[in-house]
């Protein structure tokens, strides 16, 4: 079982940034797809950014350019740095993890954190 443990949540003005921190248990990690999303009250969660297990990463439109999704396998931790960051982009972000296995069936397994506020506000 992968645990997941959000961090670096916080106040911050407009225009300001943080890193947000994802720690992981065990010690494949390097082998999980791993993702941010975020959630707002009344609103579904939607995905932010993504790394995959070979370093390849993905992000969606309202923050390209502004937030960086990285990893560092040795410390088993995901981070998302966000840079000019604005008031819609308060929020509970959260961590995931998937991996698919193949052997003995294929089956895609995923994890999740508890989740970090963020609030953008002057």
């Amino acid at each position: 079982q992968v645990q997941l443990v959000e961090s670096g949540g916080g106040l911050v003005q407009p225009g300001g940034s943080l890193r947000l921190s994802c720690a992981a248990s065990g010690d494949v990690f390097r082998l999980y797809d791993m993702a941010w999303y975020r959630q707002t009250p009344g609103k579904q969660r939607e995905l932010v950014a993504s790394i995959a297990s070979g370093g390849t990463t993905n992000y969606v439109d309202f923050v390209k350019g502004r937030f960086t999704i990285s990893r560092d396998n040795a410390k088993n931790t995901v981070y998302l740095q966000m840079n000019s960051l604005r008031p819609e982009d308060t929020a509970v972000y959260y961590c995931n993890a998937g991996f698919t296995a193949y052997r003995p069936i294929r089956k895609y397994y995923e994890y999740w954190g508890q989740g970090t506020q963020v609030t953008v506000s002057s």
